[in-house]
């Protein structure tokens, strides 16, 4: 079985990461919006190239006590890119910080049963020198409610930008 390639990144003081293959790509935290009403765990949405994407904020769902942060750790937090959160639409995964683009031999990961997490979000951990990484399937991040609601709040967003879109 050859390696995998991981994203590494913190989340509210704990390593996670995603299959190299399930992100689409790494961003800088954008300025966000946030509409009234909001959930919690929803930061906010950026415009991407007329696309109202969505970004989740992964310490609040995971229950993490998010960390003092100066407004200079503010601005290295990062987005990461994914697929199939919410419908087919790109949405971004707020961290704390991306790590590392790492490899993980299949001797370093050790299986998590989908009944020992929060919806199976942790399909394995990562056994690295420098301790445990939690392996997170992007397919089971959200609750199928959650992200029935999110492509709904998606699709509002979206409306509201389009509104704002100069017409040809």
């Amino acid at each position: 079985m050859p390696s995998l390639q991981i994203i590494i990144f913190d989340v509210g003081g704990v390593d996670c990461a995603l299959r190299r293959d399930a992100v689409r790509e790494l961003l800088p935290l954008p300025r966000l919006w946030r509409p009234p009403g909001t959930p919690r765990p929803v930061a906010g949405f950026f415009n991407l190239g007329g696309r109202a994407v969505p970004v989740i904020r992964l310490d609040v769902l995971f229950g993490l006590e998010p960390p003092e942060r100066s407004s200079e750790a503010e601005l290295y937090r990062h987005l990461v890119m994914v697929d199939g959160l919410a419908d087919s639409a790109p949405t971004a995964l707020l961290v704390d910080r991306v790590h590392d683009l790492a490899e993980a031999a299949p001797q370093q990961l050790s299986p998590v049963a989908a009944q020992d997490t929060l919806n199976g979000c942790v399909e394995a951990e990562i056994d690295r020198p420098d301790g445990l990484v939690h392996l997170l399937s992007v397919e089971r991040i959200l609750f199928a409610e959650e992200r029935q609601a999110l492509a709904e709040l998606g699709r509002q967003a979206q409306n509201r930008l389009s509104e704002w879109t100069a017409s040809a």
